[in-house]
């Protein structure tokens, strides 16, 4: 199958794009279509064995609208689609001041004798009749010119068989025209043949203020709605406005800047202080802190190092850093929001399929309506002028826009809510189904878990200190390649721990590793391998049982054949997890979670975050069975893992959740993508597919409502009882404003705020007063051999590079420099940065 993305133009209400999609379905081998009245777009999947793009084209064309292929969806949604927006709203603009330009006049002239205004002498008594209507006829002309767009979409939407929004304002509008014209021949007839009677009762039912005021009122309507359509993807435009549009690259060791687009993989960007970031990468050389808040919602700067991951669009606010271009183009970060998000907007909700279903038939029923409401007021009496009011009314009060736009505006201003919150909603359907989700499955690792190993408990023999049993084990682990190796080396890097020299290395898979240090064979490994190479570990039970217990994974260290120590290593809980379970448990959604882990080690982290349920042993193409399982119970179920080995059970939920995708957003397994690593988001995502469905039905209800009232009051219906009619005037006012209203509804979604904030914001604030302590810590360090900048640069550079160094600055004049920690260090590590870098290291000073 093939997926194609045209531009439409011409639609103007639900029933056009009803039409188009019932047209472009009916050709062979196209198996889905979705239209957007909203983006006046159009997604097509076809088997291009039995369609192409040319049929789905003329198909269009049949039904009396232009199609065209989107050659860049990016650029499109960037450029090519506000350009659009922004040349309707100007033509919309010229339309309504014309149009003003000429009504204002017109009422003046055809109604201030009905209030008492002054009138030039021409057009007062039946003398002056033909002057009086054919002033009218002249005043009314530019505005049907003007506006005559609605007249040949119409028309020709008429012709085609499928009359839509613009075809009721033409008819209707086109019927007033018709009989004042009419009535301007019989006032001719009458002055002729002396018929008083006659010229006072066509004098009285000239119908021209009226066409006019349809026009204009109608255009005013469609002015407004266009620019309140406008503002719902200002969460996107702002996005990719952020994007800079050139690059410093370094290129054959000259520093270039050049086009954004021009940028290939592998480039080394350059950024300075201020400046945004260009495309994604990783940090090559330099320390900052990035604010990346516009992509992620981060309130927080996140400081960046060598090696770490850099989003395009994000701010860069301190140090300057130099990275490699890993994604650029359509590859980037923030391509693959604007991309997701525009395929959401093309998508729709199953709760909009009852307004499409009404909105095929809708303007047809209206019709047949206004004929009958005609018809039946001239059987009944009435006269011809009373039925025309009637039939006209119906036809302008009708309003299968606000049907149409009522799902549309609403998922596109909170899918474009979501993105800047780092939510990324990749469906319509996504969006409704989310907030129905009754049990929610967390895959551990990586989800509830940092994914990344931490040491817990460091327990030496008594015949060993702390220091030199960490320094032992992790000159061991060093040459392994097991994944709680990094766990040991980090810790005793954070403790200031020299390395000693390991020599002999053996290693036997998945049991444990040897070596020579220091003229004795330690090795280090699990239970399995200590029994299997004679340690015993009988006086460590009791602890090893504890530890075990508390979901934590032990490594045995020896030396020889007797035990030195044992070190705990557990992946640690994310500071949010038990947070976001309990806000899911508040919600009546039933927590389980899924996890390899042995029955144990699952069982002690359920009790620590209070989960419901946990299955444990599980691999991982089992895991699509367990949400099979609990479906069949039928429930709605909803996903939550990283998206790498979780793809088939997030294809399986109701609504999967990829969390910490980062910049590997495009994971086509699930419903919905959380840029950051923080379960609280999936929280928000709920919430805000319930603020949305909401807002749909009350922007349905409002159509349906305001449609079922309507209609019946301009047809006459209340005229026996209460003597209720509607001017044809007054209808065009009340159908401009539903559209304006449920545009006007769907915008409040702006206004969003995660009940997730608060927590957040409290957990920011006490961060930061932590950080504010902590950079209290400065010291200042003597050292000498320092003569020029390039000195200082390099032991700015050198001292930079230690792990809890924040800022430093190099006195050149009284040779020092201050630094400031945002964790204690110690003196050996900044003593040995500054010998390194070629430096004699003096006296230190702390304050």
């Amino acid at each position: 199958m093939e997926k194609q993305k045209f531009d439409i133009q011409g639609m103007s209400c639900a029933a056009c794009s009803a039409t188009i999609e019932k047209k472009v379905k009916a050709l062979e081998g196209v198996s889905k279509v979705d239209v957007s009245l909203l983006t006046n777009s159009m997604t097509v999947e076809f088997n291009p064995s039995f369609s192409d793009a040319k049929k789905i084209i003329q198909s269009v064309e049949k039904a009396g609208y232009q199609a065209a292929i989107q050659n860049d969806p990016i650029v499109h949604q960037n450029v090519h689609s506000r350009n659009l927006m922004d040349d309707e709203i100007n033509t919309m603009q010229k339309r309504l001041i014309v149009s003003f330009v000429f009504l204002i006049p017109l009422l003046y002239l055809s109604m201030g004798h009905m209030l008492h205004f002054p009138l030039p002498s021409w057009v007062h008594g039946q003398s002056n009749a033909i002057t009086f209507s054919f002033s009218q006829f002249l005043l009314t002309l530019p505005i049907v010119y003007i506006n005559r767009k609605f007249f040949s979409n119409g028309f020709k939407a008429l012709m085609h068989r499928s009359p839509n929004m613009d075809s009721l304002i033409a008819i209707g509008s086109s019927a007033a025209l018709v009989y004042s014209i009419y009535a301007i021949y019989k006032i001719g007839w009458g002055l002729g043949h002396n018929d008083p009677d006659m010229i006072n009762m066509f004098t009285m039912n000239l119908y021209f203020e009226s066409a006019a005021t349809i026009l204009s009122l109608v255009t005013t309507g469609k002015f407004l709605e266009t620019r309140s359509k406008k503002k719902t993807s200002d969460a996107i435009t702002k996005l990719m406005d952020l994007a800079p549009k050139t690059a410093s690259v370094l290129r054959d060791g000259i520093e270039l800047a050049i086009p954004v687009d021009d940028v290939r993989v592998g480039d080394i960007v350059i950024i300075r202080p201020g400046q945004r970031i260009p495309v994604d990468g990783t940090v090559f050389e330099g320390y900052s802190a990035i604010d990346q808040s516009a992509i992620t919602g981060e309130s927080i700067p996140v400081e960046k190092k060598p090696g770490d991951k850099v989003i395009t669009a994000t701010m860069n606010q301190s140090g300057s850093i130099s990275f490699r271009a890993d994604r650029v183009g359509k590859d980037t970060t923030l391509s693959k929001i604007i991309e997701l998000v525009e395929n959401a907007n093309t998508t729709k909700a199953p709760i909009a399929k009852i307004a499409d279903k009404i909105s095929a038939v809708f303007v047809p029923i209206v019709i047949l309506i206004a004929v009958i409401s005609a018809v039946l007021w001239l059987l009944l009496g009435k006269s011809f002028e009373f039925a025309l009011t009637t039939a006209i009314s119906v036809l302008v009060i009708s309003c299968p826009c606000a049907l149409g736009l009522a799902t549309p505006v609403a998922i596109m201003v909170g899918t474009g809510k979501g993105a800047s919150n780092g939510i990324l909603i990749k469906s319509g359907e996504a969006l409704e189904i989310a907030h129905t989700i009754e049990t929610v499955v967390l895959d551990k690792t990586g989800t509830i878990t940092e994914g990344k190993p931490k040491v817990t408990d460091i327990l030496p023999s008594e015949n060993y200190t702390k220091h030199d049993f960490l320094s032992i084990a992790a000159s061991l682990e060093k040459l392994s390649e097991h994944p709680l190796a990094d766990a040991v080396l980090q810790k005793a890097h954070e403790s200031g721990i020299q390395l000693r020299k390991a020599t002999d290395f053996q290693a036997v898979p998945g049991q444990g590793i040897s070596a020579q240090i220091d003229g004795l064979r330690y090795s280090a490994g699990s239970r399995k391998f200590m029994e299997a190479s004679s340690v015993s570990l009988s006086s460590w039970s009791d602890m090893s049982n504890k530890l075990s217990g508390e979901g934590k994974s032990l490594l045995y260290f020896a030396a020889e054949k007797s035990l030195i120590g044992l070190i705990a290593v557990a992946d640690s809980i994310k500071s949010e997890s038990k947070e976001a379970i309990t806000l899911f448990k508040k919600m009546g959604i039933h927590v389980v979670m899924l996890t390899g882990d042995n029955q144990l080690a699952a069982e002690a982290i359920r009790k620590q975050l209070a989960i419901d349920e946990v299955i444990a042993e599980v691999l991982p193409q089992e895991k699509d069975e367990v949400i099979r399982k609990i479906q069949s119970s039928g429930k709605k179920v909803g996903m939550i893992g990283d998206g790498i080995n979780d793809a088939p059970a997030l294809a399986r939920a109701d609504v999967g959740i990829a969390i910490g995708a980062g910049t590997d957003i495009a994971i086509e397994s699930a419903d919905i993508v959380l840029i950051k690593n923080s379960l609280l988001d999936a929280i928000t995502a709920i919430h805000l597919s319930k603020s949305v469905i909401k807002n749909i039905r009350e922007n349905l209800f409002w159509a349906f409502f305001y449609n079922i009232i309507g209609i019946p009051l301009a047809a006459g219906l209340f005229f026996p009882l209460t003597g209720w009619t509607l001017n044809p005037m007054f209808a065009a006012a009340a159908m401009s404003l539903s559209s304006l209203t449920v545009v006007s509804n769907a915008l409040r979604l702006r206004f969003f705020r995660p009940e997730t904030e608060k927590i957040l914001m409290t957990k920011n604030t006490t961060s930061t007063m932590m950080k504010e302590e902590i950079k209290m810590i400065k010291k200042t360090i003597q050292i000498e051999g320092m003569s020029c900048a390039h000195c200082k640069a390099r032991v700015e550079n050198a001292l930079q590079k230690v792990d809890g160094v924040s800022s430093v600055i190099v006195d050149l004049e009284a040779k020092n420099a201050t630094l400031e920690l945002s964790k204690p260090v110690d003196n050996q590590l900044l003593t040995d940065a500054i010998s390194d870098a070629g430096y004699e290291p003096g006296l230190i000073h702390e304050g």
